[in-house]
């Protein structure tokens, strides 16, 4: 009796090998409906971007990370507009190529996102919305780049580096990382106070 494993095993020598999954890039487009979602180049005073967005878009970690600081509460009035409550529900995050990426007007926080937690690329930290100085007007999501500070520090949280240019390319699927801007603008201009929209 012949056996039929030897000329199996050649059979499966002889294919190709399957390819190998895809890999997860390092960083990806922050909200989940990219296709409805529009921003500018510019921003007011310091840089950042504001993406406008449907309300209740998910807010997803551009990158692996750990959550910095979480805002549940909205407390910015008109009254005050106190520099600290301008984003009114946010979450930044410190990721894993040491950047701090900060979204804010969440219309809410996702449960379980805490200071210290480690989160996943494409994770979601919270849900788009119109909370803090955005109240009144289209639902959006304030996204800043910068460099992780104590905490509190809301003028560096509130972003750094312009960050459209790693959104268009994150948005096209391309990896690009922050890192390299980033350190060279603290290096620059170190950890100083605020000096806009103070």
């Amino acid at each position: 009796m012949v056996t039929v494993l030897p000329v199996l095993a050649a059979v499966l020598l002889a294919l190709p090998a399957a390819p190998a999954a895809a890999a997860t890039p390092a960083h990806v487009f922050p909200l989940a409906c990219a296709h409805h979602v529009h921003y500018g180049h510019i921003h007011h005073d310091y840089p950042a971007t504001d993406m406008f967005a449907p309300a209740g878009c998910r807010f997803d970690s551009p990158v692996d990370g750990v959550v910095d600081e979480v805002s549940t509460m909205d407390r910015w009035t008109s009254r005050t507009n106190r520099g600290p409550d301008r984003g009114g529900r946010s979450v930044s995050i410190v990721g894993s190529d040491g950047v701090r990426y900060y979204g804010s007007h969440l219309s809410a926080v996702a449960a379980g996102i805490t200071p210290g937690v480690h989160v996943h690329t494409g994770e979601l930290l919270g849900k788009v919305g119109r909370s803090g100085d955005a109240r009144g007007g289209p639902s959006q999501l304030h996204f800043g780049i910068s460099w992780p500070t104590e905490h509190g520090v809301w003028w560096v949280r509130r972003g750094e580096v312009y960050p459209w240019p790693y959104l268009d390319a994150w948005r096209a699927g391309r990896d690009k990382s922050p890192a390299k801007a980033v350190a060279a603008k603290h290096a620059k201009v170190g950890d100083r106070d605020c000096t806009a929209d103070c």
